[in-house]
């Protein structure tokens, strides 16, 4: 198992949460951005860097992650394209994307698209807090420990 974060929109908080679970249980992290990463020195954090435009971090995820790593991002289409491949996809808020929620969270995308290409004010999401922080730390700590039991 490898763990990637789609790293360019995922909070600091949750980088940190990865960092220490990177050493507490040995699983690789790899963070994907389009632009410079600072991260702790470590055998088990890497960073890649991929050129600027749109998706581009997200297809480089795509391309390398394999059926049963874990990856961390909040882009829902990734995450279809992902659970599709048999990846585990959990979002920096804690939501673990199944094949049935990621559909139902893609047509509210779609939905929402619809309406802000209409001219309705929609708004965005709430801002990180500490709850959900704690509710990625949790859900990230039950998908480890079941991966070290198996």
């Amino acid at each position: 198992m490898q763990i990637w974060v789609d790293a360019d929109a995922t909070p600091s908080p949750v980088k940190v949460i990865l960092f220490r679970a990177a050493q507490r249980t040995g699983v690789p992290v790899t963070l994907v951005a389009n632009q410079p990463l600072a991260v702790p020195p470590s055998p088990l954090i890497r960073t890649v860097r991929v050129g600027a435009g749109f998706d581009v971090a997200d297809d480089y995820i795509a391309a390398h992650a394999t059926a049963g790593d874990l990856v961390i991002t909040a882009d829902i289409p990734l995450a279809a394209k992902l659970v599709a491949s048999a990846c585990q996809v959990l979002s920096p808020r804690g939501e673990l994307f199944t094949a049935e929620t990621v559909r139902q969270r893609l047509s509210m995308r779609d939905f929402l698209e619809t309406l802000r290409a209409s001219g309705v004010e929609t708004g965005g999401p709430p801002a990180y807090s500490q709850a959900d922080r704690q509710a990625f730390a949790n859900a990230l700590d039950r998908l480890l420990a079941k991966a070290m039991r198996a």
